[in-house]
């Protein structure tokens, strides 16, 4: 499969995570998962860039003090984290946009048309992953590899799914911080083995 996509190949694969008002799930999802490519891959994580924003964001505010909890749980940081709008730009420059919900993918493809076969819903991509094969070539570059295995996602896409509401992770923004422990965990299921497939696709190994 072909790796060679472009694109300079010192930039960092992008994705970017977006909810309502990146309070909650997205900036959770961002957070969960540098963390996790921090402590598992280390510098060979630091090829994949975590961005997060919201489609009604409440620009400027920090994380929802009860996903905050559950994120120091589940081993992420919250600090430092200051909520941003989604925009068009942000679109445009990443190689992977996962949506919460199917609600906020229709709202990804209004703004960014051409973005299609790089958005997904989080648990849309956590199905698909499990079609697309260890890559064969072991090439070890991070980034472009991982834009290799979007296009597959693509592809198999196109060809072994459809969708529904068990696509959407609920808000829970509101909610008592049980709503949010089980957002956080299903984040976390959904995320980190796809994040580890994104990295081990490059050498070819197993996930």
């Amino acid at each position: 499969m072909r790796v060679s996509d472009g694109v300079d190949p010192g930039r960092p694969f992008t994705i970017l995570f977006v909810c309502t008002g990146n309070l909650c799930r997205s900036p959770l999802a961002e957070r969960l998962g540098r963390a996790y490519l921090d402590a598992a891959f280390g510098e060979r994580g630091g090829a994949i860039r975590l961005e997060s924003a919201g489609t009604d964001a409440v620009v400027g505010a920090g994380m929802n003090p009860d996903s905050a909890r559950v994120l120091r749980g589940l081993g992420g940081e919250p600090e430092g984290f200051v909520a941003r709008q989604l925009a068009s730009s942000m679109i445009e420059r990443a190689d992977l946009t996962l949506a919460l919900s199917r609600r906020h993918r229709r709202r990804v493809l209004e703004m960014a048309p051409r973005s299609l076969a790089r958005t997904f819903t989080l648990l849309e991509v956590a199905e698909l992953a499990g079609y697309v094969p260890a890559h064969p070539d072991g090439s070890g570059d991070v980034a472009a590899c991982a834009r290799a295995f979007v296009r597959a996602l693509a592809a198999a896409r196109s060809c072994r799914r459809g969708g529904g509401d068990a696509d959407d992770i609920r808000d829970p923004i509101g909610q008592d911080v049980t709503v949010h422990q089980e957002v956080g965990e299903a984040i976390s299921d959904a995320l980190l083995p796809l994040l580890r497939r994104l990295v081990t696709y490059a050498d070819g190994s197993s996930p």
